[in-house]
């Protein structure tokens, strides 16, 4: 929706941990008057099964009382009943409600239709639509839908700004993703990322980042044999990283163990999944 990737994306579970705002902006020309949206990806709502698992939560279900609009999205038919917990809530927000049936462009028309009108029959949403983030189809029918609805304000954002995350935040994103990408099924979600080091010149950023896990067998995966998985983590997050900034990025990986961080209250602080007022 924004034209960039401003958030990691992986098939496992609640890989998305904050609240991450994408803004959409379209400049004033002609007749047009230009419009600025901003968006909020949220982690999964889910059960939470430790301190991380709630706060996660808590922010996206917080989220929805302060938006004005929501949209649901599905890439499959689903009768989970999470999904019914999640639709409950959906119910009590009065703003409208979009459901995005997405991934269309492998989906054949049968389970398109079914998955279609398993989530028309639950009364919910407002407008359905079928889009494909990765060819883009019906993506600009749905933005347009959206903006109708939006109330009008001021613009909040500069033209050029896509997320108001720091940089330093995207580093961090991003070599958690290339690391679940990397170890698949083999480590749980027990890995998060922080910064050691940064250092920026104008030829060269120095980045120094540490991947924490909760036990000494993880560590061990993490690195891999001969260190060869933590230098392909690397690699892979580096490329992504001089892609992003546009010059030359030199990466360190570290990996600590810190056992059971996500039941931690100052680690969650310290790693930013938590804010010092809040409490759980």
């Amino acid at each position: 929706m924004v034209g960039e990737k401003i958030a990691i994306t992986t098939d496992k579970p609640q890989t998305t941990r904050n609240s991450i705002r994408g803004i959409y902006t379209r400049m004033p020309e002609g007749d047009d008057p230009g419009c600025q949206m901003v968006f909020i990806d949220t982690p999964g709502i889910h059960k939470g099964r430790n301190k991380l698992g709630e706060a996660m939560t808590g922010m996206a279900t917080s989220v929805l009382k302060e938006v004005d609009g929501v949209i649901f999205m599905v890439d499959s038919y689903s009768e989970k009943g999470g999904d019914n917990y999640v639709f409950e809530l959906v119910k009590e927000v009065k703003a409208p409600k979009f459901l995005v049936i997405n991934k269309i462009d492998v989906m054949d028309p049968e389970e398109y239709l079914k998955t279609y009108n398993y989530y028309d029959e639950k009364g919910v949403f407002d407008e359905i639509y079928g889009t494909s983030a990765l060819t883009g189809k019906n993506v600009d029918d749905l933005m347009q839908a959206i903006e109708k609805t939006c109330p009008e304000g001021p613009q909040f954002f500069p033209e050029d700004m896509i997320t108001d995350y720091p940089e330093r935040f995207l580093v961090k994103e991003i070599v958690r993703e290339k690391t679940l990408l990397y170890l698949e099924e083999e480590v749980p979600h027990g890995v998060a990322v922080d910064i050691e080091s940064y250092e920026e010149t104008p030829k060269l950023i120095r980045i120094g980042c540490i991947i924490y896990c909760e036990k000494k067998s993880h560590k061990g995966i993490i690195i891999g044999k001969g260190g060869k998985k933590l230098k392909g983590i690397g690699k892979a997050a580096r490329e992504e990283l001089e892609a992003f900034f546009g010059q030359k990025v030199f990466l360190e990986l570290w990996v600590k163990v810190r056992e059971n961080w996500r039941d931690s209250r100052s680690a969650l602080t310290e790693l930013g999944y938590l804010e010092k007022k809040e409490e759980i």
